[in-house]
């Protein structure tokens, strides 16, 4: 593929990258007071990986691991409020003080939007994984 091997597409995706890693951060943690949340940042994380495998410029792995662990941690967060009698899916608020930060709070949201965000990322990944058979997407490093 020809604008696989561009460096012009390959220096834009590589410059481009942490800039959308750091959207996809601010919208996990910003998704419970504002638009955003697990799903969207995985979204954006995963069309990431997904510029990045296009590019070349890495072959992503441990998709199915991240859908497994997300999976499970999604569970765990789910069903935890059960064992001290309270509903499915309760969130509890924490809030503490950072001697910089000021008071911070965070919930039992947080950890099962990390589960959400693991899961659609591995999804992409296995996407691209199972898409990998064709040449036309995927570029092999090794061929000139």
């Amino acid at each position: 593929m020809i604008l696989a091997r561009s460096p012009v597409f390959q220096t834009g995706v590589q410059s481009a990258s942490p800039l959308a890693v750091v959207v996809g951060v601010y919208l996990l943690f910003a998704g419970h007071n504002n638009p955003g949340g697990g799903f969207a940042a995985g979204l954006v994380i995963g069309a990431v990986v997904t510029l990045r495998t296009v590019a070349g410029l890495q072959r992503p792995v441990y998709g199915p691991a991240l859908i497994t662990g997300g999976t499970l941690l999604v569970v765990a967060v789910a069903a935890a409020p059960l064992l001290w009698g309270d509903p499915l899916l309760d969130q509890k608020v924490v809030s503490f003080d950072l001697p910089l930060l000021g008071t911070i709070k965070t919930g039992s949201a947080l950890p099962f939007d990390v589960a959400v965000t693991a899961i659609v990322v591995g999804l992409v990944i296995a996407l691209l994984d199972g898409l990998s058979t064709s040449d036309s997407l995927i570029p092999d490093r090794s061929s000139p």
